[in-house]
């Protein structure tokens, strides 16, 4: 087991026992997916360091960063797989390993990219209940509420407080998972009447676009959390206001945002525009190849909608490492619009772990 090697630990407010969003910037790679277990004793290593700076609580939101379910795909493979120099080898190594069923879904996908759909819809039962296993335990052991990342899955929905995956589309989610084992926390209006309990991508990017179906607008839930009303928007959504009037609407208290930037050093490269989906009216379209990467989210994602929100805090974390070839970039920040917008944020490169103390209503 690697060393977890955390860079950077970053607080922002003070205790006023009304609980925190700790978001955690994992460093991980293809490895780390070996087994379940593997996956599981890494991200545990994490909150307990978290525990051991007094930054669990029954009233802590803890949020991972997007695709961190995903990559359960290839857990329980051999090392072809994760091992393997590029994603594509061992997407390959994968499909050979599972060749029938996955020619079958593959041949079945009308998705554009076959290869992606026919994987994620071969290996999706054991994604789902390795998803549930890994982060229900987690969110139980360590006795706080959990914003599971995302994972990528057929029509999912949560049936007695289990994901199952289904038959359909395949869907950015992202879970939210109570102390409890095993559950997952339920989301609801504030008429009292029950939204699906996931979270599921809007604006998908065009690097999936070929296999993720966007998700209707008005399947985004909130849930009801110790620490308020909690509304997740996964990566690509905090840049459009649409979902924001959505959650608004529902009264969110707390928005998490789980993320995925490729590409080490894409940060600080010049901001391309919108991806997937075009600008909204909002958008000055002369910050494109103006602003940097890193820039951009700032002015036109968490930190710069916040603001309009009706949200108290808001906690944006992204996942690092090096996934096969594909490298990551990425800084995770909280900001909280009770302090004319001050935004907590992490410099580094690795693993860290970011604090926000929630202040009173």
């Amino acid at each position: 087991m690697r060393d977890l090697q955390i860079e950077e630990f970053v607080e922002g407010g003070r205790d006023c026992g009304q609980g925190n969003l700790l978001g955690i910037q994992p460093c991980l790679t293809a490895e780390d997916y070996a087994t379940e277990q593997a996956l599981f004793t890494r991200l545990e290593g994490y909150l307990a360091e978290a525990g051991r700076r007094g930054w669990l609580t029954e009233r802590t939101v803890v949020v991972w960063p997007e695709y961190i379910g995903s990559w359960l795909a290839v857990a329980g493979e051999g090392p072809a797989v994760f091992r393997a120099p590029t994603l594509a080898d061992g997407m390959r190594g994968l499909a050979l390993a599972h060749l029938l069923p996955f020619a079958g879904q593959a041949l079945r996908a009308r998705e554009k990219d076959r290869m992606a759909a026919g994987l994620f819809r071969t290996k999706a039962r054991r994604m789902a209940a390795a998803y549930q296993e890994v982060f229900s335990t987690l969110a139980a052991r360590a006795s706080v509420t959990m914003v599971a990342g995302s994972i990528v899955l057929p029509s999912p929905e949560v049936r007695n407080g289990v994901i199952r995956a289904g038959d359909g589309p395949l869907y950015n989610v992202s879970a939210v998972f109570g102390p409890a084992v095993g559950e997952c926390a339920i989301g609801g209006s504030p008429e009292g009447g029950a939204y699906p309990a996931l979270a599921a991508k809007i604006y998908p990017i065009s690097s999936e676009l070929p296999f993720v179906t966007p998700a209707p607008l008005q399947t985004l839930p909130v849930f009801e959390t110790p620490a308020g009303r909690l509304g997740v928007l996964i990566c690509a959504d905090s840049w459009y206001p649409a979902p924001y009037a959505r959650l608004k609407a529902l009264g969110a208290e707390l928005i998490a945002v789980p993320s995925y930037t490729e590409g080490d050093g894409s940060w600080d490269r010049p901001w391309a525009g919108y991806d997937g989906g075009p600008a909204p009216v909002d958008v000055d379209l002369r910050d494109v190849g103006t602003l940097s990467e890193g820039q951009a989210w700032r002015k036109y994602a968490l930190a710069g909608r916040m603001a309009g929100s009706g949200a108290r805090h808001g906690i944006n974390v992204f996942l690092r490492g090096g996934m096969w070839e594909l490298g990551s970039d990425g800084r995770s920040l909280a900001t909280s619009a009770s302090e004319c917008g001050e935004v907590s944020e992490t410099q580094g490169n690795g693993a860290a772990l970011l604090n926000q103390w929630l202040s009173l209503p």
